[in-house]
């Protein structure tokens, strides 16, 4: 990313900081490549845990969010690929192919931001999670995988809604997790869910 771009990307989380907050909450702060993985359900999702992330990591971490949305306007485009380098996925196409864009990003040494529930939720804990974090992180069983639960961000901007709100938001960043050689899918969904879930209660 241009010196430019990222200038235009911390004026951008700026505003939504000064708006509605974000302040974060750390359990342990991250280190090294990983994937973080958090509640949806708002379009601030993605913004709010950028802004709240230390700047070193923000400029690894690269957010995957849905063609189908961001690739709609020359506005979203430009925000999602100048702005925020957002890795688009086709969430109509499903399989092993979907998860290439991805997967090409960590091999690169990218971190990723990702919404396991796979759409965007009015509720105060996640829905069940889809099983593409499973799938792309089976053969990488030394990446750590940092839980996230962002509070109040579907009360900042809920659907429908031109603009946001001030309201406090805040982020919870959990202990890493792995995804353990041997561990079903069912059995790594539900302790992925369950550490977004723990998050919650703290707040």
């Amino acid at each position: 990313m241009s010196a430019l771009f990222r200038v235009q990307r911390d004026a951008l989380l700026g505003l939504q900081k000064l708006i509605i907050g974000g302040k974060p909450f750390f359990d342990e702060v991250p280190a090294g490549q990983c994937i973080f993985f958090s509640n949806h359900t708002s379009h601030l999702d993605t913004t709010g845990l950028l802004a709240a992330l230390p700047a070193p990591v923000r400029n690894r971490t690269r957010p995957v969010a849905g063609a189908d949305y961001w690739d709609a306007s020359a506005l979203r485009r430009y925000v999602a690929k100048r702005l925020l380098n957002v890795v688009m996925i086709d969430r109509g196409k499903g399989g092993p192919d979907s998860l290439a864009p991805l997967a090409a990003a960590l091999d690169e040494g990218h971190s990723l931001i990702v919404f396991p529930e796979g759409t965007r939720l009015q509720a105060d804990l996640p829905g069940p999670f889809k099983s593409g974090l499973y799938h792309l992180t089976r053969e990488r069983p030394g990446l750590a995988l940092v839980p996230v639960y962002q509070e109040n961000l579907h009360r900042a901007l809920p659907k429908g809604a031109p603009f946001p709100l001030p309201l406090l938001c805040r982020s919870h960043f959990g202990k890493p997790i792995y995804n353990n050689l041997g561990e079903t899918k069912h059995d790594f969904l539900a302790r992925a869910h369950a550490g977004v879930c723990q998050l919650a209660s703290t707040f």
